[in-house]
């Protein structure tokens, strides 16, 4: 009895790995995000990797600097320019079907001297589950008698609620955006207001002394005291 259970776990042990290895592909492609500081008078380009027909949407936005704005170009695998952007804020593009290699998104601000440019972009991919592979297992797993809700009903439901649940992070990402630059904005406004503010009572109080001293001047008399 204890022999036979041996040879089970072993049995078991040599097979595990040659199934896992037998399951295991590539790792899928993710959504992405990023910010970063784009310095005055600077180009700076990432690269990101695609697979092929899938869908690639590219949004950003300029958060931060003055002006807030920035040139964008988007380049396919083969170096064909699929984008090209001149001074814009924001800007939200589609590549479908996409071609399998690295694109390239850049990101030029040399037409600014002075300011940088604070930039967000995000990377968002569609599904790329193969549908005749959702298909298959949809048959392999639907009994054979008739069922109250059918398969396709509840991936109809899931795929709609999954969809909705990506779009809603979208928008809560994109949220985010504008607010932080709103809120730069409005510091900035803030810095400007106060030092104009500033200026504006020093300018006072500076006329105000000059003309106290205008004024004791027109009351003063100089002439001799007789004697």
């Amino acid at each position: 009895m204890m022999a036979a259970g041996a040879a089970i776990a072993l049995a078991l042990w040599l097979l595990l790995p040659a199934v896992g290895v037998g399951e295991a592909g590539p790792p899928p492609i993710q959504d992405g995000e990023f910010t970063f500081l784009l310095p005055a008078g600077r180009k700076q380009c990432f690269y990101q990797s695609a697979p092929a027909n899938a869908s690639l949407e590219t949004e950003y936005q300029v958060i931060g600097g003055a002006g807030l704005d920035v040139d964008f170009t988007l380049e396919s695998p083969q170096g064909v320019l699929l984008v090209s952007e001149s001074r814009k804020a924001d800007g939200v593009h589609t590549v479908e079907p996409t071609e399998a290699g690295d694109y390239r998104l850049c990101f030029d601000n040399s037409f600014s001297t002075i300011s940088e440019k604070l930039v967000f972009f995000e990377l968002i991919f569609d599904s790329l589950q193969d549908e005749e592979e959702v298909e298959g297992w949809a048959e392999a797993v639907e009994p054979e008698e008739m069922l109250d809700v059918k398969m396709e009903d509840i991936k109809e439901s899931i795929e709609t609620m999954r969809t909705r649940l990506e779009r809603s992070i979208q928008m809560l990402t994109l949220l985010r955006a504008f607010e932080a630059r709103d809120r730069n904005l409005q510091e900035d406004n803030l810095e400007r207001v106060n030092f104009w503010s500033a200026a504006n009572v020093a300018v006072l109080l500076l006329v105000a002394v000059l003309q106290v001293c205008t004024l004791k001047r027109f009351f003063h008399d100089k002439r001799p005291v007789p004697t």
